[in-house]
């Protein structure tokens, strides 16, 4: 079964180091998710920690009022 996950690849990109404290049920999501890539690609699972970057950029790239805001602001001399 193939499922449509938002995620489907993480890219390998010099990371910027951020410590964060997340919710357990939170990490199991982020477990979950990569066990599901992982059936989906035929891929091992990456790591949890791995997911949190390209979720919020995909979160980030889907905000229609975000999207807005960065515009505004990028126009504004």
């Amino acid at each position: 079964m193939n499922t449509k996950l938002k995620l489907s690849a993480i890219p390998d990109d010099k990371p910027v180091k951020v410590t964060v404290e997340l919710p357990a049920e939170v990490h199991r999501d982020l477990t979950a998710y990569a066990e599901v890539m992982a059936r989906d690609s035929g891929q091992p699972a990456p790591e949890p920690a791995r997911l949190i970057a390209p979720m919020l950029q995909r979160f980030m790239a889907t905000d229609r009022a975000f999207a807005r805001l960065r515009k505004s602001r990028r126009q504004t001399p």
